[in-house]
């Protein structure tokens, strides 16, 4: 049997007639979870409830030894019951955390945690969807490490910029007054705020048919009298004049910034010193400055 099997689990397999179904687990971001089996019966185990008749199935689970990325796909119905066209069109369910048990439904305390892992693509089709399903092993495909550069690497308010988003000034909560194509934002006033304060920043959603989305704020400008945020991509879902929004002030991630619009220099997680790639091409003069630029 694979590792990780109980022996309670493998007696139960291993004596041929056994009680077998799947149970599936999904955990968005925003913490709400989703229950399905394959079984005729509802389920119910680790404080979980596991619905049957939601029309879910998988197709063959691949799982390798060594690093190699584990892969499978689930299939379900749309129903408003489950899980819904809107709430996958507005991505609430992009990067969500997967958990698939394999469970002998007369005893639910004898199951195997079989794959674990995050939904990666999910695609609509006849009135089902279709989610590509990536395991934990899907996360070694990334570059990871330190990258040395001139602007900071820290995303503002994570544990290396530790700055506090709810400092004074620097966050505004208010209604929304008028809003195009879920991407374009407009108010008749937002004082207080320097031009291009948010730009660089987030909009998150808090209330409304949007709430819990949000998006990077690519310009903060003024038009006539209204003062625009604009999106770089519109928002996955209905956005309405009065839902709630919060701005978060924006960083262009340099030094300067970090010292006089945050005074967070002692966390600027950039190398402002290091060389440019002129350096390299620079040689010895007896006068001016030597930056590696054409002489004439």
């Amino acid at each position: 049997m694979t590792a990780g099997v109980s022996a309670a689990f493998q007696a139960h397999v291993e004596q041929g007639l056994t009680t077998l179904c799947r149970a599936w687990l999904v955990t968005r971001a925003d913490g709400v979870t989703y229950g399905f089996t394959d079984h005729d019966q509802n389920l119910a185990f680790e404080g979980y409830s596991f619905q049957a008749g939601t029309g879910l199935t998988a197709l063959a689970l691949q799982q390798a030894t060594g690093l190699s990325v584990d892969n499978t796909e689930a299939i379900g119905g749309l129903s408003d019951a489950a899980i819904r066209e809107t709430d996958i069109e507005a991505g609430r369910f992009d990067g969500a955390e997967v958990r698939c048990w394999m469970v002998n439904w007369a005893d639910v305390t004898t199951r195997w945690l079989m794959f674990r892992g995050s939904m990666g693509q999910l695609r609509r089709a006849g009135g089902a969807f279709h989610a590509e399903l990536r395991g934990l092993s899907e996360a070694l495909n990334r570059p990871l490490g330190r990258v040395y550069q001139k602007p900071c690497t820290a995303v503002l308010g994570d544990e290396t910029c530790r700055f506090a988003l709810d400092t004074p000034g620097y966050t505004e909560q208010l209604p929304v007054e008028q809003v195009e194509r879920q991407q374009e934002f407009r108010w008749q006033d937002l004082a207080g705020f320097e031009p291009g304060w948010f730009a660089r920043g987030q909009l998150e959603v808090l209330s409304g048919a949007a709430q819990g989305l949000g998006g990077v704020i690519k310009q903060d400008r003024s038009t006539g009298t209204f003062r625009v945020i604009e999106l770089w991509q519109p928002l996955r879902a209905e956005i309405a004049a009065g839902d709630m929004v919060q701005l978060v002030a924006g960083c262009d991630k340099r030094m300067q910034s970090c010292r006089l619009k945050f005074n967070n220099l002692v966390n600027f997680q950039g190398f402002p010193d290091i060389p440019g790639e002129d350096w390299v091409m620079s040689v010895p003069k007896q006068n001016g400055t030597a930056t590696g630029g054409s002489r004439r």
